[in-house]
């Protein structure tokens, strides 16, 4: 006779355990690719990016064609004051324009079309999506702005080489290239941190052009004792002496300037994260 009585049930057998899936969870990684997603996405980006990269790559081209044309008609103490190097590199001016507003953009258009809510309901814990939005858009800046810069170097020194021209080889020449494709990175990241703080395009930009264009035009006015001991700290002024080849004697070092630019990044970045977690969308 069995042990189990009639009509009963057999036992069921526990259910084995259900791993979870990996692929639904909210990584760095994962908000990376969304940021990427949404980076393509603007309509702003491939224009501004275009922009940013024919100003940096073919405005120093075309100032070294422009001077190599009149070489012969230029003063004595023109030839003598030119510079191969920074001129090759004249199209930073521009370039910085484009990708400062980009960087505006990328987060403060999200505020203006409500997209903001999405981000933040498909990651609560918000502080990756700031992050994923630098990291992305510093790594494409940095890429496309070094690749123009070699490029405008070299063309450069191309075109100038039957009367004055220099060679990566040449005093800072390295670290002047180098450090405007650095430069505007930052300022990007900059950017992106004024743009959540402000939380509004149009605001974000007027704040971006006023720091970085108008304030050292007011400098530029005042008295020569004031300005020499304001223009230092200013963050275009510390920012730009990287990527200069004859930095300015009234400025910081370039690599001295660059790191207070950063650090003004850096207060920026952590004053925009704080806010983001803490603020209503």
């Amino acid at each position: 006779m069995s042990a189990t009585a009639a009509g009963t049930p057999a036992p069921v057998p526990a259910p084995a355990r259900v791993r979870a899936s990996p692929k639904g969870r909210v990584t760095q990684a994962h908000v990376l690719r969304s940021e990427w997603t949404k980076l393509w996405t603007l309509r702003s980006t491939r224009w501004s990016l275009l922009a940013a990269v024919i100003s940096m790559a073919g405005l120093g081209v075309l100032i070294a064609a422009i001077q190599n044309s009149r070489w012969d008609h230029l003063s004595l103490h023109d030839r003598a004051t030119f510079t191969p190097i920074d001129n090759s590199l004249g199209g930073v001016n521009i370039a910085q324009l484009a990708i400062g507003v980009l960087g505006v953009l990328i987060i403060s258009g999200e505020y203006t079309t409500g997209m903001i809510s999405s981000s933040v309901m498909a990651v609560p814990r918000r502080l990756p999506v700031l992050l994923g939005k630098i990291g992305v858009f510093a790594a494409v800046t940095f890429v496309l702005m070094i690749v123009s810069s070699f490029v405008a170097f070299l063309a450069s020194q191309a075109i100038l080489s039957d009367h004055i021209h220099a060679s990566l080889s040449s005093p800072h020449a390295l670290r002047a290239v180098v450090g405007t494709a650095l430069y505007v990175t930052v300022l990007g990241i900059l950017c992106i941190a004024i743009g959540s703080l402000v939380r509004s395009s149009a605001g974000g930009i007027s704040a971006f052009v006023a720091l970085l264009f108008v304030v050292p035009g007011i400098a530029a006015i005042l008295p020569n004792s004031i300005g020499n001991a304001i223009n230092p700290y200013l963050p275009s002024s510390a920012g730009t002496g990287i990527t200069q080849a004859v930095p300015d004697a009234h400025m910081f070092s370039p690599w001295g300037g660059f790191a207070l630019f950063c650090g003004y990044t850096i207060v920026a970045v952590a004053a925009a994260g704080w806010l983001f977690v803490r603020r209503d969308v």
